[in-house]
């Protein structure tokens, strides 16, 4: 089989399906991609860029539209190359996010078309005006519309799509979700494994293990829409109360969702600027290797997750491989993964105080604590391991696809046993 794998930012989500097709040489594989320096052994990489800058002084509904069309109009250029080599794939798998799927029928209308379709904008109940009930901005709610046109685009030009939660499948256009398979990323629950004789230098010198009270805090960037600052400001009372604790944090500077502060570098300028702690007890360790991340959670005593309702980090599921005790934010899709009392605690996304409690409590009574730990390393293996669960059920759902043995698009996907397809409307 010849297949087209389609992400700016390879490998990303195709990282295993890639890996697994260009391990066999009775495929050919190509990757189209902007980013550098990256290779998977038996996969094609081709490389390409905008030929311009996006606009700046466009009406400011479609700014991002102009971006994504660029998007569009570099990968219509590198098919038609690849076309005229003579590179015809037998399906197409594209990312929809930064509009690389939008033009993809146009050169190839007979290939079939696979979209990961990983979120649609929702003006109401999703991140957009989160916590606030009366959010009645009428130019953001009618903006966040029009920043899915090009998502609309690729829904339609596709004969399929997959994303890798129900909440997530939700929020996407009820017309469309018979096409859309819901398959996670998978995770790797061989390699996120718990391990009692972890240890942790931090960049002070100091070494952590199991042995040790240690709150952990994991996210690319260190921002509101992963709860950054509701974390932060629990701190100081926390330190109060537990004096053995220390608490590590992981990630960056920059920003991957919503935007920096208007009176701060960052955000963790920003909330370090507002809250007072110890710098001996909480270790900012910024982004780190694969490895010493493992270490983190690996060590973790009570692991933090909090988000607005969003896409899942991988995080959340690796912490929950690892054999973490996590409190996590009682929003979507964080609710889907994590039952309170049962493999894990839930706590209202603003509510500082339960946050605390919850801490403090599975800090101090170890039989929940070791509870929550096996319930959640069983529910990751048994849902989300990337072996035996998720990959195995992207790669029917490829062949499937690229066979065109699909159901009619009037049909529910679930009526039809399609792989992935939920068993029923959520």
């Amino acid at each position: 089989m010849r297949i087209l794998f389609i992400h700016q930012n390879m490998p990303a989500q195709y990282a295993h399906l890639a890996a697994h097709y260009g391990r066999d040489p009775s495929h050919e594989v190509v990757f189209l991609t902007r980013r550098q320096g990256v290779a998977i052994p038996g996969v094609r990489k081709v490389q390409y860029d905008l030929p311009r800058q996006p606009r700046t002084d466009a009406h400011h509904y479609v700014k991002f539209l102009d971006e994504q069309l660029l998007y569009g109009q570099a990968i219509v250029r590198q098919l038609l190359d690849l076309k005229k080599q003579g590179f015809r794939p037998d399906i197409v798998c594209a990312h929809s996010g930064w509009g690389e799927a939008l033009f993809v029928k146009d050169v190839f209308p007979d290939v079939p078309l696979l979209i990961y379709a990983e979120y649609y904008y929702r003006g109401h109940g999703s991140d957009v005006g989160f916590g606030n009930p009366r959010f009645d901005d009428l130019d953001v709610i009618c903006r966040t519309r029009a920043r899915n046109s090009h998502l609309l685009l690729s829904l339609e030009a596709a004969d399929w799509a997959i994303t890798p939660t129900r909440w997530q499948w939700a929020q996407h256009p009820a017309a469309f979700r018979p096409r859309i398979s819901v398959i996670h990323d998978g995770i790797r629950s061989d390699v996120c494994v718990p391990d009692p004789n972890a240890s942790l230098v931090l960049p002070d010198g100091t070494t952590l293990s199991r042995h040790d009270e240690v709150v952990t805090y994991v996210s690319r960037n260190l921002e509101p829409y992963r709860g950054f600052d509701r974390f932060m400001r629990t701190l100081p009372d926390l330190l109060k109360r537990r004096p053995k604790a220390h608490v590590v944090i992981v990630g960056g500077d920059e920003t991957s969702y919503g935007g920096p502060p208007g009176d701060a570098r960052n955000w963790r300028e920003k909330l370090l600027a507002e809250v007072r702690i110890d710098p001996t007890r909480v270790h900012f360790v910024g982004r780190v290797p694969y490895q010493y991340y493992l270490s983190v959670l690996q060590i973790s005593r009570v692991h933090t997750y909090l988000t607005y309702p969003f896409v899942l980090s991988w995080s959340m599921l690796e912490s929950m491989s690892t054999g973490c005790c996590l409190v996590g934010s009682a929003t979507p899709p964080v609710q889907e993964v994590l039952e309170d009392g049962v493999n894990g605690a839930l706590v209202d996304y603003f509510d500082g105080a339960a946050l605390l409690e919850r801490v403090c409590s599975l800090l101090e009574d170890a039989d929940t604590n070791e509870r929550y730990r096996a319930a959640a390393r069983d529910y990751a293996v048994r849902n989300y391991d990337l072996k035996s669960v998720c990959l195995p059920r992207q790669i029917a759902l490829i062949e499937r696809v690229a066979s065109r043995n699909l159901p009619s698009f009037s049909s529910s996907a679930a009526a039809d046993g399609f792989p992935g397809a939920p068993p029923e409307a959520p």
